[in-house]
């Protein structure tokens, strides 16, 4: 049985490719977005950092055809607010649907199942024209309304809720003389913790990567989202590559660092889960 779990060299090889393979698209990225544009064409391709890093970055915050700073700004604020209404309702929807007990819940769940085998691209045009009628278009509440809760975040947590809140567990909190809202923030929010974690983080990279919606919904060039900043830069018929690459560099800083500050809760409370169950 100890042979099972012993990794041969031919296993640590694979990991150490894969590792390398996933890691220097990202690393080259960097690499030219600290080099000058005429990087981009010459063989061999560098792999070391070069000087201009700085310079790049002054010359991408000085863009006025993609005010980037504006941008950076702008996805924070919707992928932020859309990432803690999405925890906060899908949790407890999930919790509702899971636990609790009230007329045409089953059917309500079906419908919500239903709306995740809706494309995306279906409900551009009448969420464009409710948009229009509440006079919302070129604002950033046109990008954050539509996205406040998904159909997917309610599923995943219903299903995360069933079986990591015990029915044993919520009627003793009501013999304690809890009430609903205390039980969901003092029993429910905390089984689930691992669960909040993976919704979160998936929702935020969903968030301020997504492109399409605010492309359709923001057409004031000096309100964008970072990926219309980013397409505004690729667009015209010079293209300064290692502006792209540096605004691309700076974009993908933020999802960095939230998967380095919340990866390791994500995994201790998915192992944590795992042994409770």
């Amino acid at each position: 049985m100890s042979r099972l779990w012993r990794a041969s060299p031919l296993t640590y090889f694979a990991l150490v490719a894969a590792g390398v393979l996933s890691v220097f698209p990202i690393y080259w990225m960097f690499v030219v977005a600290s080099r000058s544009s005429d990087a981009m064409g010459q063989l061999p391709p560098p792999v070391t950092p070069g000087g201009n890093l700085g310079a790049n970055i002054s010359r991408l915050f000085a863009n006025t055809d993609a005010y980037f700073l504006t941008g950076l700004i702008n996805s924070a604020i919707v992928a932020i607010t859309v990432t803690i209404s999405v925890v906060f309702f899908s949790s407890l929807a999930g919790f509702a649907f899971a636990k609790l007990r009230f007329r045409g819940s089953n059917a309500l769940l079906m419908i919500i199942i239903a709306t995740m085998m809706v494309p995306t691209q279906l409900g551009i045009i009448p969420l464009y024209m409710l948009m229009t009628k509440l006079n919302l278009n070129d604002r950033l509440p046109a990008v954050i309304l539509p996205a406040l809760v998904t159909g997917f975040g309610v599923f995943m947590m219903r299903q995360y809720a069933g079986q990591a809140i015990s029915t044993e567990l919520i009627e003793a909190a009501r013999v304690d003389g809890c009430g609903t809202a205390r039980i969901y923030w003092n029993v429910v929010l905390p089984a689930l913790r691992p669960a909040i974690a993976v919704l979160g983080l998936l929702t935020f990279m969903t968030t301020w990567n997504d492109f399409l919606w605010p492309y359709a919904v923001l057409n004031d060039p000096e309100n964008p989202t970072v990926q219309l900043s980013l397409r505004a830069l690729s667009d015209g018929y010079y293209q300064d590559m290692s502006q792209v690459f540096t605004g691309t560099a700076i974009a993908t800083l933020p999802l960095l660092l939230v998967f380095v500050l919340f990866g390791r809760q994500i995994i201790g409370g998915i192992m944590e889960g795992a042994v409770k169950s």
